[in-house]
């Protein structure tokens, strides 16, 4: 039965399941409860392994290696570990002369000037901003996201935020209040304590919490829940949405607490534009309305015996206390009554083709007439104001809303509240009161990014060091609790947490900590010498080699544009979709069809993704290479093998256009020597050069026809070699 339920109903199909498996699970829970659990146990800094090793994370890996009597493989080829580090760091292959530069330079610092460079590039904030982006479950559009209309400006204060290098507690706390922890009041010098405005651009974090927004209110808190306790706490906080954890201390309680935390956000809409933007828009929209105002009225006039008529018919329909709200003007009604009235909305909405079918022929197009004229007009308008002013969605505290109480929900149902189950705002694992002074999620996250905070640290490092090696030291990403099991190497994670802390949790200074160490740097390839490793950890816990990856969608597409050449590497702007003609941007409701500077040559990142009922949103590219549709928190992406992925490197016209500019830049870089364009091919495609076997192939294979390179450049696009990293 399970195959056949719709994967965004599952969840809640298996939390309904779990519910009724409580009471038989009543043991786990309270052994969970009774006993502290590693990952909730306060970080302590192991003492460093004895060792010859430079790099910390080297002494613990050899170190378990030696207890096991594993040996380690040698390092990779210089050409391949200079791959591996380009296409981890930034999402883009090294260039022939960045090949030939890092061959040529015999220093004993050479790879780590290059990881240096690497770290300093904005695009290496592109590449890790998508890691993250994954993980926040960013979506251009969603058919339950209110936010969609410049939701890319979040995305691209993520960017920049990783571009800047801002400590992670910073990142994290900016976007659950659009504020650094550091900055959140002032005082004036006559004592008058004030909130401090955000920096400018800091406002785009608050897209975060703007992106749960759907269709009840609430959605937005619970989405909020759902999201900040996998992406930085790493517990399944969300299994406590209709009952207490079966596994891990979290109540039913504890969750609605944290969705008190953020049940006072509403969307606030900003408009992006200058003063004289403003103003012209204005007056626009004025002279607008003026014109279409007797079109309105004459149409309105027409149709208003028709919708009495339909409206009370319906009304008649209505159960008399119900009809006794409707007919009583709205001012005079209760707060009660006017969502009775609010409830009922829907039914009494008279809709156009209900008006046609009231109507009789004559009638009928006489409306159409009106119609026509009134789209007439407002076509003429908007192609004269031109595209709708930009926008943006964050999110405030609405201080009404600060005063209702919360409650239990029952089955996670906004609609069906335990009035008899009231619950503070709090959270999971506080160890004491908290202090909401200066607001409700700024309190919650001190607690969250605070030094002490044991989960905070440990899940971030295991994340970076997930994206690094292919798989975290705690393989299940998002669950810290006891279904995620412990960590191959616990030393080695609480390490590595401890030393985050203490750098002020610099994201490049771990990055540059994993990447240079041996572990990193060693051979993928395994020989016959090897054969009792395999047979002892053949799963590769101790990480004796390097575990060979399959690259994901994004640096698939960023390689093939990057070889022929024409790779755009402009950071920030809307994201777009490839099946559009020339590219181009996401088109946003009022928005004129002109691409401006989008270019479907830009890299995966900006490319669009998300979800509809009634269309694809996310192109089938992404979805052949595992691309999630933003719909929920993304820890790690699967790495199937798949037909459509090899149906698209060998059929799709965006291979093809690539082979042919590949060729063309062959021809030209190569000036006509077939053995030189070989070797290019090689350095442009796979980053490195060809072999003498695979040299005197591609040359018998060409038959001394230059015509023939774009089919040497589809061979090479459709190597193994080319979508994997070693």
């Amino acid at each position: 039965m399970i195959q056949n339920i719709p994967a965004r109903q599952l969840p809640w199909m298996l939390c309904l399941c779990a519910s009724i498996w409580s009471g038989v699970a009543a043991t786990q829970t309270n052994k969970a409860k009774s006993e502290l659990w590693w990952s909730l146990k306060p970080v302590v800094r192991p003492t460093l392994p004895h060792g010859p090793e430079s790099n910390p994370i080297d002494r613990f890996i050899h170190a378990e290696l030696r207890n096991r009597g594993l040996k380690p493989v040698g390092p990779a080829d210089k050409l391949f570990l200079l791959r591996r580090v380009y296409l981890d760091l930034i999402g883009i292959p090294p260039s022939p002369a960045e090949q030939e530069a890092f061959l040529a330079d015999d220093s004993a610092d050479a790879y780590e000037k290059v990881v240096d460079q690497l770290l300093a590039n904005e695009q290496h904030a592109v590449r890790y901003a998508r890691h993250w982006l994954d993980v926040l479950r960013y979506a251009d559009a969603d058919e339950r996201m209110t936010a969609s209309p410049g939701i890319h400006l979040w995305r691209d204060w993520v960017i920049n935020a990783l571009h800047d290098d801002v400590p992670y507690d910073q990142f994290a706390q900016i976007q659950l209040t659009g504020l650094r922890s550091k900055e959140r009041t002032q005082m004036s010098a006559t004592g008058y304590r004030s909130r401090k405005e955000p920096r400018p651009g800091d406002q785009f974090a608050l897209g975060f919490l703007a992106r749960g927004t759907g269709e009840d209110p609430q959605d937005l808190a619970i989405s909020a829940v759902d999201t900040v306790s996998t992406a930085f706490m790493g517990m399944t906080v969300g299994c406590a949405k209709c009952h207490d954890h079966m596994y891990d201390p979290i109540s039913q309680r504890d969750y609605y607490a944290m969705k008190a935390l953020f049940d006072p956000l509403v969307l606030r809409k900003v408009t992006l534009a200058s003063a004289a933007d403003l103003i012209a828009n204005g007056k626009a929209m004025a002279e607008a309305e003026k014109k279409r105002a007797p079109l309105e009225k004459a149409l309105s006039d027409f149709v208003a015996p028709y919708k009495a008529k339909l409206y009370e018919e319906r009304v008649l329909m209505l159960p008399p206390d119900a009809q006794a709200v409707i007919r009583k003007p709205e001012k005079r009604r209760t707060v009660a009554e006017q969502k009775i009235a609010d409830d009922y909305f829907p039914i009494l909405r008279i809709d156009g083709d209900k008006l046609n079918e009231a109507m009789s022929e004559d009638a009928r197009k006489k409306y159409q007439e009106l119609q026509q004229k009134l789209n007439a007009a407002s076509s003429e308008d908007n192609g004269r104001r031109g595209l709708a002013l930009p926008v943006f969605y964050t999110v405030e505290v609405d201080r009404l809303r600060e005063q209702e109480k919360s409650y239990v929900l029952t089955s996670g149902d906004p609609s069906r509240p335990q009035k008899e189950h009231e619950v503070k705002p709090g959270w999971p694992f506080a160890a004491s009161e908290p202090d909401f002074r200066e607001g409700r999620i700024e309190a919650f996250a001190d607690w969250l990014t605070a030094p002490e905070n044991p989960l905070f640290a440990r899940v971030a490092v295991n994340r970076l060091w997930q994206w690094h090696f292919g798989e975290g030291l705690l393989k299940i990403a998002s669950d810290f609790g006891e279904l995620g099991g412990k960590p191959s190497h616990q030393a080695l994670l609480d390490w590595l947490a401890s030393e985050f802390v203490r750098c002020g949790y610099n994201m490049k200074q771990m990055h540059r900590l994993m990447v240079t160490s041996e572990t990193y740097k060693r051979a993928s390839e395994v020989s016959g010498d090897f054969a009792e490793n395999q047979k002892l950890d053949p799963g590769d816990t101790t990480l004796w080699h390097f575990r060979l990856q399959r690259l994901e969608a994004e640096p698939i597409w960023d390689s093939m544009h990057a070889a022929a050449g024409d790779l755009d590497l402009k950071v920030g702007g809307p994201s777009f979709d490839p099946r559009e003609g020339g590219g181009g941007r996401i088109r946003r409701r009022g928005q004129s069809s002109d691409n401006g500077n989008a270019s479907s040559k830009r890299r995966g990142a900006y490319m669009v993704r998300g979800y509809s009922s009634n269309r694809d949103v996310t192109p089938n590219f992404l979805q052949a290479f595992d691309v999630d549709d933003g719909r929920a928190p993304c820890p790690m992406r699967t790495q199937t093998v798949t037909a459509p992925q090899a149906l698209f490197l060998m059929n799709s016209p965006d291979v093809d256009k690539a082979c042919a500019e590949v060729a063309a830049r062959l021809q030209t870089e190569a000036k006509g020597n077939l053995a030189s364009a070989v070797d290019l091919a090689y350095q442009l495609v796979l980053a490195r050069p060809a072999t003498t076997a695979e040299k005197t192939s591609a040359l018998a294979y060409l038959e001394n026809d230059s015509a023939r390179l774009k089919h040497l450049s589809w061979l090479l696009f459709n190597l193994d070699e080319f979508v994997y990293v070693r």
